[in-house]
């Protein structure tokens, strides 16, 4: 089985991916965690290789790439991104996790250590907005367009656990 979870910043993909894993003994990737092993086999510290990708438009392809290689290789296993559910076309179930601006801004300011929320807010929807850009121009993707999700959760009504549970109802349902 192979399940994608999105959402834009802190909406909390990598920690509803981390517990569904945990509970369902799948393993798990991530965007980040692809983007971490470019940098390592790179032979560049993360700052330094995120500089470069920033100003070419390979690195971003080749992370993506590369998560999809990965996630048709392997399964069981989750798959975590902003782009994951539009990678991953054969998944069995694509989740999308929505959360208010406000909301995402809290997490952002106590996950990365954000001074103020103010700061978060103007660096979350400038991330956001060159992201979609990118998105845009690389793939043609609406990164709004949500219609070929099966489960989209609003996470800030519901904790992990509670998320967690909504999503392992699906899994049980697609086992049958």
């Amino acid at each position: 089985m192979r399940i994608t979870v999105s959402g834009l910043p802190g909406s909390g993909t990598t920690s509803l991916s981390q517990y569904l894993a945990d509970q369902h003994g799948f393993e798990m990737i991530s965007a980040g965690e692809v983007f971490r092993q470019l940098a390592k086999e790179n032979n560049m510290e993360l700052a330094e290789f995120g500089r470069l990708a920033e100003q070419n438009p390979s690195f971003d392809r080749m992370i993506d790439a590369r998560q999809k290689e990965i996630a048709s290789q392997r399964d069981p296993i989750i798959v975590e991104g902003r782009l994951s559910g539009w990678m991953v076309e054969n998944a069995d179930l694509k989740v999308w996790l929505f959360a208010p601006i406000g909301c995402r801004i809290k997490r952002i300011v106590f996950r990365d250590h954000v001074r103020d929320e103010e700061t978060a807010k103007q660096i979350t929807i400038e991330r956001e907005r060159c992201e979609a850009e990118r998105y845009r121009t690389y793939y043609n993707i609406d990164i709004n367009d949500l219609s070929f999700y099966h489960l989209i959760l609003n996470s800030e009504h519901w904790g992990i656990p509670a998320l967690g549970a909504i999503v392992s109802t699906a899994i049980a349902g697609l086992k049958k």
